[in-house]
């Protein structure tokens, strides 16, 4: 690995500090070198904040020295927006060299740094370490090509393909290591999405739990629950499951079909849970349904966590952008769980989670 290659993995883990947070703008990070060392280092850390460029030489505080280069993740801006051009900045900072790893997906972007800095002198190397540059941003590159949310599956199997282990056994098909990365993948994701059958089965709460300097943090995007009739509401209150009653339920929405109980959507809605109406829940139209109003809300990505018919479902509607999938070590799984569908991974890339595996990439039709 070269000098290049080694600053460019330095701005990737600082790019990786604002995971999750700063949709719907990529996650960037940047690094600047004199002679060789690092003085400055920043990322972009919320939508609306400063650039990752325009954090290092903030963090700088004073002119780059003479032959200073510039390590960015993403191919700096060149549109005047609510923060600037970066590539005015880096042009008037006097920057001599500029080290790119994924040009900008945005058409508004895309390759216009390069030519601007090199016409200002500035000598550019594009493409170093592209694929993990262009992988850190997946959901953005997404929404700001196709302007609708990534749909993402996520399923945990048996060996041979089931989605419950059998019976008597664990709750859990795959071991810590893979939970603690399922978590990890629900913090990039603005929502998380069920059927109404994993909420009667499992009565989870879509939360993202993980561990940061020795202190256990949890955190709630937006939670969907595909409930065509609301009959996870039905009943009394007091036996509603956790997601419309805890301190998040006003995060919680409920995709119904004017089928659904009106007094049930009543009900819900008071306690804080929203309920979207549309015609149906299931195949082509009502994935593109749902689809358009994340849009029109800014939802940019969803994981579809299950279970198998809902999974399946948005498969077989061609409703799926790129899939999760996590294989345990071994096999003979419960059909109470559900059978999961093929998935045909194109580019895939794969992780050893102790016994378990890996294998993500995007779902081709």
């Amino acid at each position: 690995m070269d000098f290049d290659e080694t600053m460019m993995g330095r701005a990737l883990e600082l790019a990786r500090r604002a995971w999750g947070a700063t949709h719907p703008n990529p996650m960037v990070g940047a690094v600047l070198v004199e002679d060789g060392a690092v003085v400055a280092e920043g990322w972009h850390e919320r939508d609306g904040g400063p650039h990752a460029e325009r954090a290092a030489l903030a963090a700088l505080g004073r002119r780059p020295a003479p032959g200073a280069t510039l390590y960015v993740t993403l191919e700096p801006c060149s549109t005047e927006g609510r923060t600037g051009a970066c590539c005015d900045l880096i042009r008037a900072a006097g920057i001599a060299r500029v080290v790119i790893g994924a040009t900008d997906p945005n058409p508004a972007h895309a390759g216009r740094a390069v030519g601007l800095l090199r016409a200002a002198g500035i000598e550019v190397r594009s493409g170093v370490r592209r694929v993990e540059c262009a992988d850190l941003n997946l959901i953005f590159n997404h929404w700001i090509t196709t302007g609708r949310p990534l749909m993402a599956g996520k399923i945990a199997t048996t060996r041979d393909g089931f989605s419950a282990p059998p019976p008597g056994t664990s709750r859990w098909i795959t071991g810590e290591a893979a939970r603690v990365d399922a978590h990890r993948w629900r913090r990039l994701f603005p929502g998380i999405l069920v059927g109404a059958g994993t909420v009667r089965a499992d009565n989870p709460a879509l939360t993202r739990r993980w561990t940061e300097d020795g202190m256990e943090r949890e955190e709630c995007g937006r939670r969907f629950v595909l409930d065509p009739l609301l009959t996870t509401a039905a009943g009394a209150e007091s036996a509603w499951p956790r997601l419309y009653t805890d301190r998040w339920r006003e995060r919680t929405t409920v995709v119904a079909t004017p089928a659904a109980d009106a007094e049930t959507r009543a009900r819900l809605e008071a306690a804080g849970v929203a309920v979207w109406e549309q015609e149906t829940t299931r195949g082509p139209a009502g994935w593109g349904g749902f689809a358009r109003r994340c849009a029109t809300e800014g939802v940019t990505g969803v994981l579809i966590e299950g279970g198998a018919t809902v999974l399946n479902d948005a498969l077989a509607a061609g409703a799926l952008d790129y899939g999760f999938l996590y294989r345990a070590g071994f096999a003979g799984g419960s059909a109470w769980g559900g059978k999961v569908e093929r998935w045909n991974l194109t580019a895939a890339l794969g992780a050893r989670l102790g016994e378990d595996q890996l294998t993500r990439g995007r779902i081709l039709a």
